[in-house]
């Protein structure tokens, strides 16, 4: 199990290096001046943060509520991230559009094409961070006391 120290290392290390890395990469990609797309990846980043936090909350309330446990089959997780997307999307969607002043359908493509890449972003990251800082136990021969 990860210590409070290492998981704030990890979520810090996520949003740091994700915004480093997209924002120049999405200024290249659509166009738009780097501090443009900085400001909206920082402001996409806390955004959805704070989304999380809330969203996982009252997700757990209702699972407790409807189905008497917050257990999530397979299916209610695949439901659960199709909804956490999409209420980011209507939260973040009209964001991108009045930021950069374009239409709906172009802030959409945006949005589509920034999930894409923290989709990528985060399995390669996750997987990077396994390796140079791994769960103590977790394999053979490997010391067990915690960082």
């Amino acid at each position: 199990m990860r210590t409070t120290r290492d998981r704030i290392r990890h979520a810090l290390g996520f949003e740091v290096i994700g915004l480093v890395v997209f924002a120049p990469l999405a200024s290249w990609l659509f166009g738009f001046e780097l501090h443009e797309m900085g400001v909206l990846a920082l402001a996409g980043s806390i955004i959805a943060t704070v989304w999380n936090y809330f969203y996982n909350l009252l997700f757990d309330h209702a699972m407790v509520r409807i189905r008497g446990s917050s257990h999530k089959t397979t299916m209610i997780r695949v439901f659960h991230a199709l909804l956490f997307e999409g209420g980011l999307l209507l939260i973040f969607l009209p964001m991108i559009a009045w930021h950069l002043g374009i239409s709906l359908m172009e802030a959409l493509m945006m949005d589509i094409t920034m999930a894409l890449f923290y989709l990528v972003y985060a399995y390669v990251y996750n997987l990077l961070y396994d390796k140079v800082f791994p769960i103590p136990g977790i394999y053979p021969g490997q010391a067990t006391t915690e960082r």
